[in-house]
């Protein structure tokens, strides 16, 4: 997130890291890092939300030591962005209407730091200024495009595009430090994106062999490196609740499945009267379906009231959201959870009222995120994530785009299926990806999924 974007001003954190890599202080640098995505989330709760929640102890950013020592913790190499700007270029185009509206078209430099389990910590550096010079475009351009592109449709021209963007991105997101990252495939890769990555679909890249990222790596997301500590600690504070089904198989007591829930009207501009969302029918296929293997009855249609699902979410082991999820990056506190309206109740769970939930899910799927709109670049990823952290839950499953009916369904039985057996949600996302990988081969089938939070 970042801190200054909507207020007009530079982030004095990244202005900070740029004249720390200069002076070759890149541990430093990293410590900064942290300290500002810390700084963002502090200043998103102290600016909307201060009289009503408790800021979470993890806000305080780690030294380099303490990096270190999550990394250890984790058993896992963790992988971190930080994109730097050139504000006066952006100012200079907004004043005079010139060019791209965005900050995030003139990100200027990538700084990536690999820290090893065995906490040793390298320092990559991308020129990203050459996308302007030479290919008239920028890396947020790119993310945008390739989302935009899985997610329209399979045809040959399409495909083609989209391949050869993937691999663009593997060129200069992993390529770089690709010979740091871990050779056995069932080692964690922890990725903390920024801004935009978020919406980054790191399961597709593409090396240049055509083999993509999950087939060589077990991959998982986290808003900040403080996250993890502070999410290993919520699993350790967590009571097991689990129970011996049929065939030997794990069984999950007070599992909360929602699925296409009576929807409510939301206004999606300002000023714009409110308008009835969409139904999602077939969302009722994959609930049932993962019910049975929960052995839970899903909530569905009149009865996913929010008044219900409030009720059970307190108690819930697992949580299934099958339903529209609103991340909006210009007022984040409008984050929002479409559920069935009863009474004067307008169904919509805002991320505010989730900061101030006390949970006990070890795992939150939200199946369903809608992502696509014009003005989403990744803050709200990270808002609804760290609110449902900051609320309890230590990993998410969050969808980048709207999954497809076809084949999400074998995609979430596969990968409850997996958890089930082994309980790792890092590994049984990559399982479930490479299955229906096999029926499925295009990325848009397989790949919108992403773990946020404890891997395991």
């Amino acid at each position: 997130m970042n801190v200054f974007l909507h207020e007009g001003q530079p982030d004095i954190y990244r202005g900070f890291q740029r004249v720390l890599v200069i002076q070759h202080r890149t541990e430093t640098a990293l410590e900064v890092a942290e300290q500002g995505r810390a700084k963002a989330f502090q200043h998103l709760l102290a600016t909307h939300l201060a009289p009503e929640v408790n800021l979470p102890p993890w806000v305080d950013p780690p030294s380099i030591y303490e990096i270190k020592q999550i990394a250890k913790a984790e058993n896992a190499t963790l992988v971190s962005y930080s994109l730097l700007y050139d504000y006066n270029q952006f100012y200079q185009m907004s004043r005079f209407r010139l060019g791209f509206n965005y900050l995030y078209a003139y990100a200027t430099d990538l700084y990536v730091w690999v820290v090893t389990p065995a906490g040793k910590v390298t320092f990559q550096q991308v020129d990203l200024q050459h996308l302007w010079h030479k290919k008239n475009t920028s890396i947020s351009a790119i993310v945008r495009s390739v989302r935009e592109l899985i997610n329209v449709g399979e045809s040959e021209a399409h495909s083609m595009s989209y391949r050869e963007q993937l691999q663009f991105l593997y060129q200069l997101l992993i390529e770089p430090i690709a010979d740091l990252l871990p050779k056995e495939q069932h080692h964690r890769v922890i990725i903390i994106p920024q801004d935009f990555l978020f919406l980054v679909p790191f399961a597709a890249l593409i090396d240049c062999q055509g083999k993509y990222l999950i087939e060589k790596h077990t991959l998982s997301i986290a808003p900040a490196i403080q996250v993890l500590e502070w999410t290993n600690k919520l699993r350790k504070q967590q009571k097991p609740q689990k129970q011996q089904g049929e065939n030997g198989h794990k069984a999950t007591r007070d599992s909360l499945i929602v699925a296409n829930p009576k929807m409510p009207q939301i206004c999606l501009e300002f000023g714009e009267p409110p308008v009835q969302l969409l139904q999602l029918p077939r969302t009722e296929t994959e609930a049932k379906a993962i019910g049975e293997l929960l052995q839970t009855v899903p909530l569905t249609g009149d009865r996913a009231t929010k008044a219900a699902v409030l009720e059970k979410l307190p108690t819930a082991d697992i949580i299934h959201l099958a339903t529209h999820t609103f991340l909006d990056d210009t007022e984040v506190l409008q984050c929002a959870i479409a559920l069935a309206p009863s009474g004067k109740n307008n169904g919509l769970l805002t991320l505010g009222e989730i900061l101030k939930l006390k949970l006990n899910a070890k795992l939150l799927v939200l199946s369903g995120c809608d992502i696509s709109r014009s003005h989403i670049w990744g803050d709200g990823i990270v808002a609804l994530s760290r609110g449902f952290i900051a609320a309890g839950v230590p990993s998410l499953v969050m969808s980048l785009w709207l999954p497809h009916p076809g084949s999400n369904v074998k995609f979430m039985r596969q990968f409850y299926h997996h958890y089930q057996q082994n309980g790792d949600k890092a590994k049984s996302l990559r399982m479930a990806m490479l299955d229906t990988m096999q029926a499925y081969p295009e990325p848009r089938h397989w790949a919108g999924f992403m773990l946020i939070g404890k891997p395991e």
